[in-house]
């Protein structure tokens, strides 16, 4: 399989908004020691901005579990949540303004073996179709908080993809902000592929 063009950090260095719908489509890639590459097309994202959002993790302001997403744009920052579940994100926008987007699903498309076996019994439309269960399939922990995504010794980074046309895109409210108060719970800043079209896609670039 030829590989295409790792995304570079101008890219995420672009308003987060703007990241987060053109990151659909793109690969996410994992070169894994002993495994080789794991990798899946983005096929929704999610977006967080500043300390005024009330949904993202700013809000409280620079404190040691968030440092990262003050950082230079093209770093990932991954997160615990609930007591079980890693999230990944990537930093966006200038450094020292706090923005990231959230990887909510991915199509896997390379290293299809140890992603079922990290994920046993599911089915695969179900392998990575949530921000915890593509952090479990592609191995992603704690490990990988502040990893720079934009340099070539990554060993996660993003690479090109096929443009998705407006018209495969459904845009909505953030998932899960059951204690976020308004505006902020019901921002359409949630991005996604439309799921008949994703599949088409899986198939065609798998």
């Amino acid at each position: 399989m030829k590989h295409a063009q790792r995304l570079t950090r101008a890219f995420f260095q672009a308003n987060t908004l703007q990241v987060a719908r053109h990151l659909l489509g793109k690969r996410l890639v994992h070169l894994e020691s002993g495994t080789g590459r794991t990798s899946g097309i983005i096929s929704e994202a999610e977006a967080y901005i500043g300390m005024e959002d009330q949904a993202c993790h700013a809000r409280v302001g620079r404190t040691q579990r968030n440092e990262t997403m003050w950082g230079e744009a093209g770093h990932a920052y991954v997160y615990f949540t609930y007591g079980m579940h890693w999230m990944l994100n990537f930093v966006t926008e200038r450094e020292g303004f706090p923005a990231a987007v959230l990887i909510r699903g991915v199509l896997p498309v390379e290293g299809l073996d140890p992603i079922r076996s990290r994920r046993p019994g599911r089915p695969d439309h179900e392998l990575c179709n949530g921000p915890a269960k593509l952090c479990q399939a592609f191995d992603i922990d704690r490990r990988f908080d502040g990893h720079d995504l934009c340099i070539s010794s990554s060993e996660l980074f993003v690479e090109e993809g096929p443009a998705i046309r407006d018209r495969f895109v459904t845009c909505g409210p953030r998932v899960g902000l059951y204690t976020v108060e308004e505006p902020w719970k019901s921002k359409p800043w949630r991005f996604r592929i439309e799921r008949s079209f994703a599949n088409q896609l899986q198939e065609e670039v798998a």
